[in-house]
């Protein structure tokens, strides 16, 4: 029984509830001794569960907590018809088949109609998408509509290139491989001058950097 004057304090402690991660860092203790790695036999792994809890949780999937049409309503009036490129942006999307990420960059690109905003705001974006469990395809996907929905924009257009763990550290083990994925959405989404601009684009900054 706790003493009358640390009473409070020891029913804060009975009844507060456990941080979000516990359950999953337990979890992966659990997971660990399940494919014959004790937890309790070495000292290295005494924090694991809680550190590929949180890993996951505020980073790698972080990307639950965030809105696309949050991110994007900070925008500024323009009647600019210029493309917006921005590239090179890093991303480790998580494979939903083996958890694993994959590491690489994305491009993204949009012609306004009325809306513009910051370079800021579309790196988020990027992650907000990138950092789920998500299939390559799909995530290309998502972020040019996203473009098109939030911001009113005529063409967009994401690309992808990145080295998926999932077949450089396992099965095929084709370190050398990338995979790239390219999608485009708007009314002007098929044009093919646009489709060559975008491109263009990305080879010249490409050179440049080079």
């Amino acid at each position: 029984m706790c003493p009358v004057d640390t009473h409070d304090l020891c029913f804060y402690i009975l009844h507060v509830p456990p941080e979000p991660n516990t359950a999953a860092a337990l979890a992966v203790e659990a997971f660990l001794d399940a494919i014959g790695i004790s937890v309790d036999a070495n000292p290295e792994l005494k924090t694991t569960g809680r550190d590929v809890a949180n890993a996951y949780q505020k980073e790698l999937l972080a990307g639950y907590q965030m809105d696309p049409a949050a991110i994007l309503k900070e925008f500024t009036s323009s009647a600019s018809k210029a493309m917006v490129t921005l590239r090179d942006i890093a991303i480790f999307p998580v494979c939903p088949h083996h958890l694993l990420p994959s590491v690489g960059i994305a491009h993204l690109a949009y012609v306004p109609t009325k809306k513009v905003v910051g370079f800021g705001a579309l790196g988020k974006l990027v992650q907000c998408f990138a950092r789920r469990l998500v299939l390559q395809e799909d995530l290309v996907e998502q972020i040019a509509y996203a473009l098109v929905t939030h911001l009113g924009a005529s063409f967009a257009a994401c690309t992808v290139d990145v080295v998926p763990l999932c077949i450089a550290a396992r099965g095929l083990r084709a370190e050398r491989s990338s995979a790239i994925s390219t999608a485009y959405a708007g009314e002007r989404a098929s044009d093919p001058g646009l489709r060559e601009e975008y491109f263009r684009t990305l080879s010249v900054a490409s050179h440049r950097r080079g």
